[in-house]
């Protein structure tokens, strides 16, 4: 947009989306996406089910084929070849009963080897500190299946450092586990300087957290901080109906 004011704080990056398309044989699931996410901002991503939001996710992380370009620029405006992304998927789809510890878990979510390998020390170092960021290094050894809820969150935080996609995590969590665990978010955000992507479809949530918040509907219909989305009649069109829609999975 042309009022995009220019963020000097941006101390990490910036991430920029230009005409993004992903097809799916015959069909278009997205097109002619232009965005931009900034580090210490927290952006909502909000559309019906279907608008692409998770495909949009999947493209950011490289795990769909897509068309245009995703950049990520430091505060010089240099490109970031490998920006580390963390992502916190809706189910967390692993085996409760797998004796994965916590360490094992990272060094395999970071890339650096398979779970069933001896970690190495000065890897185990690392995780260890980054846990400790996150206030949670008792958890090092813990099985992964015997996490809570919350617990579980806090380790999928300390992963990201450049840029953390949260994929509706907290689905069937208490309203106090629910702010506490956005309360977490933001503090990540504001003592890290990290961009945070979030699909959620809690509109009074997002209300109180999100710096910005995208409109989706296979395209970007509205973008802006909460209220002026929620003003628009592009909002109004998709939401219109939501109290009657609220239960529905």
């Amino acid at each position: 947009g042309t009022n995009m004011q220019t963020h000097n704080s941006c101390g990490l990056c910036s991430i920029t989306l230009k005409d993004i398309q992903v097809v799916s044989g015959q069909d278009t699931l997205l097109d002619n996406i232009n965005l931009q996410f900034h580090c210490g901002e927290l952006t909502a991503l909000i559309g019906k089910n279907g608008a692409g939001k998770t495909t949009l996710l999947k493209a950011i992380l490289g795990e769909r084929p897509y068309k245009g370009e995703i950049s990520y620029q430091d505060h010089h405006g240099a490109k970031i070849i490998q920006p580390k992304i963390g992502y916190v998927p809706q189910q967390m789809d692993f085996d409760r009963s797998t004796p994965v510890s916590v360490s094992d878990f990272m060094a395999a979510a970071r890339g650096k080897s398979p779970v069933w390998w001896k970690i190495g020390k000065s890897e185990k170092k690392q995780i260890q500190e980054m846990l400790e960021d996150m206030n949670c290094a008792y958890l090092a050894d813990r099985r992964l299946g015997a996490l809570s809820g919350g617990e579980l969150q806090r380790v999928l935080l300390a992963l990201a450092t450049d840029l953390l996609i949260l994929d509706e995590p907290v689905s069937g969590v208490d309203m106090a586990g629910l702010d506490l665990f956005y309360h977490r978010v933001t503090e990540l955000r504001d003592k890290y300087h990290m961009a945070i992507l979030l699909v959620s479809h809690d509109l009074s949530l997002i209300r109180r957290y999100a710096d910005k918040v995208v409109l989706l509907d296979k395209t970007v219909i509205a973008q802006g901080d909460a209220d002026e989305v929620y003003a628009t009649d592009a909002f109004r069109s998709v939401f219109g109906y939501l109290e009657k829609e609220e239960g529905e999975v």
